[in-house]
């Protein structure tokens, strides 16, 4: 299996609505994001499958290693031998990379964050610093692009969160603020226990509505030079936006369930973007 079907397999196999916006790009841009969706996934699957916070640690730390050695030209794990011909040609930084990694690495020490900013500081690390990667490789020529990517990593941060609830939940982690928890009279132990209150349900919409604002800002932000360029941010938009739809018209079920999409119907959505971008 050469580095490149390694990558792909990676992405697919995750079943990430990312995959469906990568569908129309050209080969090399294909490449290049399907590569870094995929580092994305490696060091993920760290937090979320290692159990033992020590031996996560160790595996994050090997990872800082070899993006390390990525950038001096010494790369041994598939992933970064496929990203190794391509960091250059779509100015994919090292510190980017590196930033992704601190975002996992809060995940091994923060289970609850007190307030908004200090979640957007994690969903920056996590998804707006990708956002900036992403539209790197895309393709860009006017700077403000990369305020839109960075936005609009961030919306799909939060809208992963609100899906999640219920399965962060169960790994005893809590990302909704727990300052809007008081405010809209919801208890940690509501949460994990996975009790729906009307409370939680009135949080989540409040939830909802900023991350729909998340994505009117990111869609201001984007010049009109660069539409056509980021049309698989746009493909994602679409489908997470649909999802959030989903998840308020059914009145928030997301303590016990995961609302997802099907796989046509993401492709639906991502071919009626892609075409009208």
């Amino acid at each position: 299996m050469t580095p490149d079907e390694y990558c792909q397999q990676k992405a697919a196999a995750s079943g990430s609505s990312f995959y469906y916006a990568f569908l129309f790009l050209p080969a090399e841009r294909r490449r290049a994001i399907t590569a870094v969706y995929a580092f994305c996934r490696e060091v993920d699957d760290v937090v979320d499958e290692v159990h033992d916070p020590g031996v996560a640690r160790a595996k994050l730390a090997w990872w800082r290693g070899e993006i390390g050695a990525l950038y001096a030209g010494r790369p041994t794990h598939p992933v970064t031998r496929a990203l190794a011909p391509l960091v250059g040609r779509f100015d994919v930084r090292k510190e980017r990379l590196e930033e992704i990694l601190d975002g996992m690495e809060m995940d091994l020490g923060h289970v609850r964050y007190q307030d908004f900013a200090s979640l957007r500081r994690y969903a920056y690390l996590v998804a707006g610093a990708v956002g900036i990667v992403a539209a790197g490789i895309f393709g860009y020529t006017d700077a403000r692009t990369l305020d839109y990517a960075e936005r609009l990593g961030i919306a799909f941060q939060l809208t992963n969160i609100i899906r999640d609830v219920g399965e962060d939940a169960r790994r005893g982690r809590i990302y909704l603020p727990l300052d809007e928890l008081a405010r809209f009279g919801v208890s940690e132990s509501d949460v994990l226990a996975g009790r729906p209150t009307e409370g939680f349900r009135r949080l989540m919409a409040f939830q909802t509505e900023r991350a729909e604002r998340c994505y009117e800002e990111a869609y201001a932000a984007l010049p009109a030079a660069d539409r056509r360029s980021q049309r698989p941010g746009l493909v994602m938009a679409a489908i997470y936006r649909t999802l959030l739809a989903e998840i308020r018209r059914d009145g928030f079920p997301v303590l016990t369930h995961r609302v997802s999409l099907t796989p046509l119907r993401k492709l639906w959505l991502a071919w009626k973007t892609w075409i009208a971008a």
